[in-house]
């Protein structure tokens, strides 16, 4: 029973501690050299946006800011 009662909390000791083992974190992850205004080339871009533009980028922010995301302008519109 002795022997029994070792393994198992040998075992449970073992399991805790490969828990708190850290995988390295060595990703690709986000790139941020590109500025932001340069555009992803991806299909799913606001019609009046164009890629490369700081101008329009900037234009757009200010519209998604002042119609689409605030919430106090959209229900007082109604």
């Amino acid at each position: 029973m002795k022997r029994v009662h070792l393994i198992l909390t040998t075992t449970l000791a073992v399991a805790a501690l490969t828990a708190c083992g850290e995988k390295p974190q060595t990703g690709a992850g986000i790139r941020g050299d590109a500025a932001p205004f340069a555009g992803t080339g991806s299909n799913f871009m606001d019609p009046g946006w164009k890629a490369g533009d700081k101008t329009s980028w900037e234009a757009q922010l200010k519209t998604r800011q002042q119609y689409g995301q605030n919430e106090y302008s959209r229900t007082q519109s109604k």
